[in-house]
């Protein structure tokens, strides 16, 4: 589901990552991947807020995922020296709110190698 989408976006984060390494804030990797998005025509939204419904009422509270890549792919993206279990499910529940099955985890932080996982939740598929 979205594989090719999520090989080009991965590409654009590893050109990132290549280009100025390891270690800087969230925001100067957000504003370089929106660079490189760009660049390569890749069609995103950076920082859509989402809001939860209760049977029919908005809640108060915003969620802001980092991205929403092809229309379709959630992206959340970090720069700390370890992905931990709370940072995926932060991505976990905005594909819930956001209805769309398929988000990437992205974190620049880590030093050697970009870091990354790809979450897909199924009883989402086609919604």
């Amino acid at each position: 589901m979205y594989e090719q989408e999520g090989y080009d976006l991965m590409g654009a984060a590893f050109e990132v990552y290549n280009e100025i390494g390891y270690g800087m804030a969230e925001e100067v990797y957000q504003q370089c991947l929106d660079i490189e998005l760009e660049l390569r025509q890749i069609s995103f939204v950076s920082k859509q807020e989402l809001r939860l419904r209760y049977k029919g009422q908005l809640i108060d509270k915003k969620y802001v995922p980092d991205l929403f890549v092809f229309d379709a792919i959630v992206v959340e993206l970090k720069s700390v020296a370890k992905l931990t279990p709370e940072h995926e499910a932060q991505l976990f529940n905005y594909m819930r709110i956001a209805r769309q099955p398929v988000g990437y985890l992205i974190n620049f932080g880590h030093k050697g190698t970009l870091e990354w996982k790809r979450l897909v939740i199924s009883d989402l598929k086609g919604a």
